[in-house]
């Protein structure tokens, strides 16, 4: 359904209804993808099929990145004398996929770079050819995410990751455990001051996403890796006795043991508990950044998410963001003209950054960004691991943060993570 249309050269918005079932509050609006706010969510409905606009190149987006996406399009329409149009749609990946099987879909996709391993699986992308050269420009973390079974598939713009926000009314120091983050406010969490001294969203049906960084700090692993390095769907390590005793740690942190994670802090309150003032710190990415600094001002830090003491660097999940080519677009050779050499500048993407403030994944811009903050949420994107692009991962949010919602509450981890690897692993065998 498109509400809405707008030309430069020729400009178009459709925006899609949809019904969205939230799994754990993150970034996006399709499955397991990691968003602007931070977590996984299940593929949505969309009330009508997502329709091509008239415009010689089509670019399809979620509906909150069109407006820095367009000002790229717009450069590129007039330098190539043609028209473009930039379609904000709300169950991006799916209906993607669904229209571009119908050859109805757009020239280019803009998305989540988790997205790719099932685009692959359906067909829908084709591989980016580009130079090492051109690699070399941007942010290594992020090709390796836009990478996908030695192919690359996406031409990475922004990166993105959770870290630590403090308030330094309460924790004014930087830290090197998440021990020290939670002993640095308990004290005012002791005197009533605050309510809690770590905001980690887990909610009722938990959420694996914003658990992950202290999940993996623990020695736990969900995939492994090949000799390549690509994510093994065949090596899922949920029950591992390294992931079993992560578990057990993370459980230290639950309910029954110090309550400083709970079931209570969800999507809908992490972020105005930290604001109000009621909690010493939060994880959460850069989508939390202006609200944090319109209710804090300058009392406020951010760090890498730091481990447990004495265990591994937390490594949370990385996520980027990228242009990608359709397989079946209706003008394919605008398509990888766009990609390839219209954005693959420092110049677009130096627009892209001023008109988004979202952490660069092209070196140089990167370099030039006087930001503080920004410059933090980089840094946390290059110390984590990209989200695994395989398809296998659809199947692991939902049963995972299921568990740590389980396991805060009070469950046997080493029950809980066994039954999980047993879900998650069936599920994988059925695709």
């Amino acid at each position: 359904m498109r509400t809405r249309t707008t030309r430069t050269t020729v400009r178009s918005f459709a925006v899609v209804a949809s019904v969205s079932f939230l799994l754990t509050g993150c970034s996006g609006a399709d499955t397991a993808s990691s968003d602007s706010s931070g977590s996984a969510q299940p593929a949505s409905e969309s009330a009508a099929p997502a329709v091509r606009g008239d415009e010689d190149l089509i670019i399809w987006a979620e509906p909150d990145r069109v407006e820095y996406i367009q000002q790229v399009a717009d450069a590129f329409a007039e330098e190539n004398g043609i028209s473009v149009g930039v379609q904000g749609i709300v169950n991006t990946r799916q209906d993607f996929i669904t229209a571009n099987s119908a050859s109805n879909g757009p020239d280019v996709l803009a998305g989540a770079h988790d997205w790719i391993g099932q685009l692959v699986q359906n067909g829908a992308v084709d591989p980016l050819q580009l130079s090492p050269d051109d690699l070399e420009a941007y942010s290594e973390t992020a090709v390796d995410a836009s990478t996908y079974r030695d192919q690359l598939y996406a031409l990475p713009y922004m990166v993105e990751s959770v870290a630590l926000y403090c308030n330094t009314e309460y924790a004014p120091d930087t830290y090197s455990s998440i021990e020290d983050v939670i002993a640095a406010s308990q004290s005012a969490v002791d005197d009533g001051t605050i309510d809690v001294p770590l905001v980690l969203q887990q909610g009722q049906l938990g959420d694996a996403y914003h658990m992950q960084p202290l999940f993996t700090s623990a020695g736990g692993y969900i995939f492994g890796r090949d000799a390549e390095g690509n994510y093994d769907p065949t090596d899922l390590g949920l029950n591992t006795p390294d992931s079993i005793a992560a578990a057990e740690k993370i459980a230290t942190l639950g309910e029954d043991e110090t309550n400083t994670i709970r079931r209570s802090i969800s999507s809908d309150n992490y972020l105005s508990l930290f604001t109000e003032g009621r909690a010493g710190c939060m994880v959460s990415g850069p989508w939390a950044l202006p609200d944090v600094r319109e209710a804090l001002g300058e009392d406020y830090s951010i760090q890498p998410v730091p481990g447990f003491e004495g265990m591994q660097p937390a490594e949370p999940f990385m996520g980027s963001q990228g242009f990608m080519v359709a397989s079946n677009g209706e003008n394919k050779a605008f398509a990888e003209e766009f990609v390839t050499n219209g954005i693959n500048s420092e110049e677009a993407m130096q627009t892209l950054f001023e008109a988004s403030n979202q952490p660069p994944a092209m070196e140089s811009v990167r370099e030039g960004v006087t930001d503080e903050d920004v410059l933090m949420f980089a840094t946390a994107a290059d110390e984590g691991a990209p989200m695994p692009a395989i398809p296998a991962m659809a199947e692991v949010f939902a049963p995972l943060g299921q568990a740590w919602s389980a396991i805060i509450g009070g469950a046997d981890p080493a029950e809980t993570m066994n039954q999980t690897q047993e879900t998650i692993a069936n599920a994988i065998a059925s695709q």
